[in-house]
């Protein structure tokens, strides 16, 4: 299936295995999952999502400090 990750200078598409998490996708492209929130049709999905189908999500990028 084909999984697209979209957000903050990130569009990534990627291949993976119906069943994979949303947190594994993160470690394919390289995004370590405590900086980013994931969401699908306005909707916060956890990074242990499982995803069955074509998606597309979205990423919006954690900033903390002072």
């Amino acid at each position: 299936m084909k999984v697209a990750l979209k957000g903050h200078e990130h569009d990534h598409v990627i291949e993976m295995t119906p069943g994979s998490t949303i947190k594994q996708a993160l470690d394919m492209i390289g995004i370590h999952p405590s900086t980013v929130i994931v969401s699908h049709n306005d909707i916060v999905l956890p990074h242990t999502t499982k995803l069955n189908s074509d998606v597309k999500l979205d990423l919006t990028i954690v900033s903390s400090g002072g």
